[in-house]
């Protein structure tokens, strides 16, 4: 018996093949500051549990295939506050962004169609894309000009008679951009005038920083045809066990065409819907306070990397990634060094080797992805490990040549 073509072109994830090393160290003594997954430890709004302990019912029944109305009605209030004008059937509720995301690629990729995605890119995009049959044409960017991808000649010059789609995150996973408004309306122009969807992976909205408005393609209305928003409540709400998401678009044709995957697997699990509902009524201060934290967190995070010599990174300005260069021809050796031979005073780092995060094949093999969820003194002390297990690594392998 074999397995499908389509299987086989999907790799594990680049994030969590490490944790037979990590498990190791553990075992052996060794504190791990861990910094691969994007699991955030912001405390959830206790609105999600207040709900789960309210509910009567006798039954758990299945809830309706697009959602329950009270949630859909949740997400369009939120939406109008950002200036996005959505009816209840514009929305479709989800297993998570992951879910709506293949959901959403499925109904628009036939066999060998084209995606473009600027890369580096969130790697279970890759997995996604080819589950759908589809092919990525990377947007390829650099860490030497802080990863920036909104260009008109370049986008355009990917564009053939196979590409269907632009697929975009914003605020950034892996690394930090966000679009200014004048960016995201250039994507949005080449969308319209090139007749592509336009799918805008926003779940990190809320983590912008420097005083950035919060900002989403929903907001403009001659793309509403082309217009795809995929959501979810797992960051933007600190509840990744949720596992509650949501595909946005005006476009009839294709929310008809999502519907057909949502009656399919039945409904998402009707006591995540109740407990998500609920968290999109906490108070602007909640959102303050973690943005705060944030960007506390990032500020010690960047200065301290960027006082490592040879480091090369942007400062990010958005969701809770960073992506940088290292001195180092290979991360992912480097890390198996840091997590298998390594340490100071019983300690070391763990990242996302950067080349996982790349279609292109070679690229990222000196960059790492950073995401700073832990307390800032904590981030300090991971990146004062990382400049000294590069300087370690770096000398080890002087001595081997």
């Amino acid at each position: 018996m074999q397995i499908s073509k389509k299987a086989e072109a999907c790799s594990l994830s680049p994030i969590r093949k490490f944790y037979p090393y990590a498990t190791a160290a553990k075992a052996a003594g060794k504190k791990i500051y861990q910094l691969n997954i994007g699991q955030p430890d912001i405390e959830t709004p206790r609105a999600f549990f207040d709900a789960l302990a309210a509910v009567t019912e006798p039954v758990l029944s299945y809830a309706p295939s697009p959602g329950m109305p009270e949630l859909i009605e949740a997400i369009r209030s939120y939406y109008a506050r950002l200036g996005a004008d959505y009816a209840p059937a514009d929305i479709a509720v989800t297993t998570g962004g992951s879910e709506a995301l293949l959901i959403t690629l499925l109904s628009i990729l036939d066999e060998g169609d084209e995606i473009i995605i600027p890369e580096p890119l969130y790697p279970n995009y890759i997995t996604f894309v080819r589950a759908a049959g589809g092919v990525i044409v990377p947007l390829t960017t650099r860490p030497e000009t802080g990863y920036g991808y909104a260009d008109r000649e370049k986008i355009e010059a990917l564009i053939t008679e196979k590409t269907k789609a632009i697929l975009i995150t914003n605020p950034g996973n892996p690394t930090g951009t966000v679009l200014s408004p004048k960016e995201l309306e250039l994507l949005a122009d080449i969308a319209i005038s090139q007749d592509l969807y336009l799918i805008s992976d926003e779940v990190y909205r809320e983590f912008v920083y420097d005083g950035q408005a919060l900002s989403t393609l929903g907001a403009i209305q001659r793309a509403a045809e082309n217009a795809v928003i995929i959501d979810s409540v797992s960051k933007r709400f600190s509840a990744c066990g949720a596992r509650i998401g949501a595909a946005i678009t005006k476009n009839e044709a294709l929310q008809t065409a999502i519907l057909k995957f949502q009656q399919a697997r039945l409904s998402t699990a009707t006591l995540d819907q109740i407990g998500a509902a609920a968290l999109y009524d906490v108070t602007p201060d909640y959102f303050d306070a973690v943005r705060a934290e944030y960007k506390a967190r990032r500020d010690a995070c960047y200065q301290a990397l960027s006082k490592i010599p040879g480091v090369i990174c942007t400062e990010p300005q958005g969701a809770f990634y960073m992506m940088a260069k290292l001195p180092i021809a290979d991360t992912e050796d480097f890390l198996t060094f840091l997590l298998t031979e390594f340490d100071d005073r019983g300690e070391t780092v763990m990242f996302a080797p950067g080349a996982g995060f790349y279609a292109t094949e070679g690229m990222g093999k000196d960059e790492i992805r950073i995401a700073y969820v832990l307390q800032a003194d904590h981030l300090a002390r991971a990146m004062e490990l990382l400049g000294l297990g590069i300087a370690a690594y770096n000398a080890k392998r002087a001595k081997t040549r």
